[in-house]
């Protein structure tokens, strides 16, 4: 198969990242040269991608970014267009602030990172809890991760579903939603106890200002990356190689490292040859991907209040329900979270149907009239997205070990990184983040290109935190575990 030329190869690179530059609001970079053979081809470019290609092109070696879209970020994703400022339509919560290596290296980028608001408040009906419905809740939520967490310790791995408190009374729907669909996308019923037990503590959150999406493309910049070029075939037969197909050409490498989502994977939108492990395909299966999806509302004036970055759950009488962050980044916009089974369902439908239903769940927890203060509206919908196909990854009964699984090479040519990679940082972006530089580092000492640790100056992997359990406190405590937003 014909090999990209360099010079038809970095034309269309520039060409690409400069398009996505400007639909952030940011100048053109300058990307770095790249040929038709490189020592490491890396697929996506997300949060893992870029963070292997970084760590790659800091150990001096010639690494290219193939990118099936039209932009880089994968799941963090800003858009500055829809409303004049800017929304991130994937992840916007940055976890572990003080350690995560996303907002370390923020500083250097100009862009405005900022710690988030502590805590949550509850809505009940036409009102806002009181504190002491405040502390029954959390206390609720307390003695729930505890037999999840106890019930991970047994032989058999079992659905979180099974082992909630048979006390939970009218919390039930409550504990349901934000321990479910609202951090994973999915019902407690589809969920791994083993697995929910192992994510790591997501506290001391922070936004950027910019967007996470923007703050990548920041991250970014000074690398080779290929815009709307998918890998459709990686060949492993070669001896000593790897090639990667393309629609613009066969790249060839020493190894790969695949940053595609699992759903991605299983769709078999890369084709493998010879096949993947059985081992590898069951783990991609079992970490499918769940649904959350944005329904941005812009308001006039400030109805929901003027405090920035409000984070409001309510207490729900049924399934149906959501999450809101009111006054996003100081701004009259409201981001609405959708997720699990309504999620999915609505998102369906459109995105008509996920902003009607919105503004009715708004109307009912604030009164019809704040329909009236609706302007311009926006809803993302993740599982349409052809090189994506959902939100984040969660496992399923018995599939807590798949994340291991896939940090195992593949004929010591092809490697795996992603959010879905993590052991207990997954669906974040510095679990993201994390198992990029990992996979780099894991296939540079294979060829022995690096054989000690890595230089000083570069974040190090955060420090495995226990998960704490939540204390009740007045006002607006710290988020309890499961309580947040991974996406």
């Amino acid at each position: 198969m014909p090999t990209l030329d360099r010079r038809t190869f970095l034309a269309g690179a520039s060409a690409g990242i400069g398009a996505s530059a400007a639909a952030l609001g940011l100048p053109a970079p300058a990307w770095g040269q790249g040929s038709g053979e490189v020592d490491i081809v890396v697929v996506g470019a997300g949060a893992a991608g870029i963070a292997a290609a970084r760590r790659i092109a800091a150990a001096g070696r010639r690494v290219v970014i193939v990118e099936a879209s039209d932009r880089i970020g994968g799941r963090c994703a800003t858009d500055t267009r829809i409303f004049g400022v800017p929304i991130d339509r994937g992840a916007h919560w940055l976890w572990g602030a003080d350690v995560n290596p996303v907002t370390k290296l923020a500083a250097g980028t100009g862009l405005d990172v900022y710690a988030a608001p502590p805590g949550q408040r509850l809505r009940i009906g036409r009102r806002y809890g009181r504190e002491s419905e405040l502390e029954d809740f959390l206390a609720v939520l307390v003695r729930t991760n505890r037999a999840i967490v106890e019930a991970a310790r047994g032989k058999a791995d079992v659905a979180c579903q099974q082992v909630l408190p048979k006390d939970l009374l009218d919390w039930r729907p409550t504990v349901d939603f934000v321990l479910g669909p609202l951090p994973y996308g999915k019902e407690l019923r589809e969920l791994s106890a083993v697995d929910v037990s192992k994510a790591m503590e997501r506290d001391t959150p922070a936004f950027c200002r910019q967007g996470a999406g923007a703050l990548l493309a920041r991250l970014a910049d000074g690398l080779t990356v290929r815009l709307s070029t998918p890998a459709t075939k990686i060949n492993t037969w070669v001896r000593g190689k790897v090639e990667v197909d393309t629609p613009r050409g066969t790249l060839v490498a020493r190894a790969v490292i695949v940053t595609a989502s699992t759903n991605v994977m299983t769709a078999g939108k890369i084709r493998f040859d010879p096949e993947l492990p059985k081992r590898h395909l069951d783990a991609f299966s079992r970490l499918a991907l769940g649904s959350q999806d944005h329904v941005f509302l812009e308001f006039d004036g400030a109805p929901l209040g003027p405090q920035r970055d409000d984070l409001i759950v309510e207490k729900a009488d049924g399934p149906d329900t959501a999450a809101m962050l009111a006054n996003v980044s100081g701004t009259t916009l409201c981001m609405i979270q959708l997720g699990g089974k309504l999620g999915r369902d609505l998102s369906g439908k459109g995105e008509a149907a996920m902003v009607d239903w919105s503004k009715d769940w708004l109307a009912k927890l604030y009164g019809a009239d704040i329909k009236k203060a609706v302007r311009r509206t926006y809803a993302t919908r993740w599982a349409q997205d052809p090189w994506v196909m959902g939100a984040a990854s969660a496992a399923s009964i018995g599939g807590a070990g798949s994340r291991t699984a896939l940090t195992e090479p593949v004929r010591d040519r092809v490697w795996f990184a992603g959010e879905a990679v993590h052991e207990t940082q997954w669906g974040t972006v510095n679990g993201a983040w994390l198992s990029g530089e990992r996979a780099a580092e894991a296939a540079m000492r294979k060829f022995g290109w690096i054989t000690t640790p890595r230089p000083a100056g570069e974040p190090r992997e955060a420090p495995k935190r226990p998960r704490r359990q939540p204390t009740a406190q007045p006002s607006r405590p710290a988020s309890p575990p499961g309580l947040s937003w991974p996406f």
